[in-house]
């Protein structure tokens, strides 16, 4: 397996908490957290990476974000 180039979000900046991407030689997308970059990867197919962000432009998950909001303001 070659090494995996990871890929964070232009919208990230410099700041911390971040999701990296990268694509696999197998076909498949790794996903790891910029704060743990030692942790645990997420392996998961073009597929449905393309299924969870359709969803998230969709608005499907905002209630995941608006809790957080809520629960500091």
């Amino acid at each position: 397996m070659s090494a995996l180039h990871w890929q964070k979000s232009s919208f990230s900046g410099e700041a911390n908490g971040c999701v990296y991407v990268a694509a696999a030689d197998d076909g498949t997308i790794k996903l790891h957290e910029s704060d743990d970059p030692a942790g645990a990867i997420v392996t998961t197919t073009p597929e449905k990476l393309r299924a969870f962000i359709l969803g998230v432009k969709a608005g499907e998950f905002d209630h995941f974000v608006d809790a957080d909001i809520d629960a500091t303001a």
